[in-house]
């Protein structure tokens, strides 16, 4: 039997927090639930503490950040897999039960992933990340999951919609604290992927909540685009062998990714800055060519102005 443990990692935001716990505690199955507090100072460690054993109470002695938070939540982990969410976020009362059957299905997996509607605070519904494949659950080879990550072809995004195994996560090395708040997942997601294969279940398990205050929107579009580059540096590099000939440059990758983040740009009316973004990659035919294969995949749902852009999810491969 996979046994599950969910980190909650918070700093000083008990009111949503108290919304995450209250989603894990609710699983369908049993599981551990950790929350890993980052010093908080608003009364989360009372009201953790007040939950008695039902939880268990990580605190960092200082302000360490998102990725040290994680990480510290992993090594106080009794569970074989964990499943991460941040304190704004949530989960469907069987998100657990689900992941659990579709790992059963494939035990070499070492990533879980699943669909998860982006809300707003009021709990509205703005969207939901695509299905892959047909069937509940839609295996992924280890040799195929760079290679559609590259490409964005597998919705392996926020924490919320994944889970991942705990000895493949420490061997990945944990949480580049480089990363923080800005691709630290995603980049956790593609060393993590060096050790197994993956499934996607096809249901919708889990609660993004989306605020014009997030923190990946503190960043500039430069800032962004350009660790979105060095992601894709990475994945390109991970490629299998198999898919080296049909590979597009890493010309056309960061061309295309110039075009991305322009897209989001215009959207977000952030004309001038989106603006800068656009030489040379406007005169890169293959560029286009696949931002038009991406926005053709996500039926052109081009989020509001304070969401991120969601991972293509087609033409997937698996077994």
């Amino acid at each position: 039997m996979v046994h599950f443990s969910i980190i909650i990692t918070t700093y000083n935001r008990l009111p949503l927090l108290q919304r995450a716990v209250e989603s894990a505690l609710a699983q369908t199955v049993p599981c551990e639930v950790i929350v890993a507090d980052d010093g908080s100072s608003d009364g989360t460690e009372a009201y953790v503490r007040s939950l008695g054993n039902r939880v268990v109470y990580h605190r960092n002695p200082l302000n360490l950040g998102h990725c040290a938070t994680m990480n510290a939540g992993v090594s106080v982990a009794c569970g074989d897999w964990i499943k991460p969410i941040d304190d704004d976020d949530y989960l469907a009362p069987n998100c657990i039960e689900e992941m659990v059957k579709a790992i059963a299905q494939y035990p070499q997996t070492v990533l879980c992933s699943c669909q998860a509607a982006q809300v707003k605070a009021s709990g509205t519904e703005v969207s939901c990340t695509q299905s892959v494949g047909a069937g509940k659950a839609f295996y992924v080879l280890q040799e195929d999951i760079h290679y559609r990550m590259l490409l964005e072809q597998l919705p392996f995004g926020t924490p919320v919609q994944v889970a991942f195994r705990k000895n493949a996560f420490l061997q990945s090395g944990g949480w580049n604290t480089d990363f923080e708040v800005n691709y630290d997942d995603i980049d956790s997601w593609v060393k993590i992927a060096q050790y197994g294969d993956a499934v996607f279940v096809n249901q919708c398990l889990a609660y993004r909540t989306l605020w014009s205050e997030a923190n990946h929107l503190k960043f500039s579009l430069q800032q962004r685009l350009h660790k979105n580059i060095s992601i894709k540096n990475k994945i390109y590099a991970l490629v299998h062998e198999k898919y080296r000939e049909s590979l597009p440059s890493l010309k056309h990758i960061h061309a295309f990714l110039q075009l991305h983040w322009c897209l989001i740009g215009f959207k977000q009316r952030k004309f001038w800055e989106a603006a800068t973004l656009l030489f040379p990659a406007i005169f890169d035919l293959k560029a286009w060519q696949l931002l038009i294969s991406v926005i053709y995949s996500r039926k052109l749902k081009i989020p509001k102005i304070y969401q991120q852009s969601l991972p293509a999810s087609t033409n997937l491969q698996g077994s």
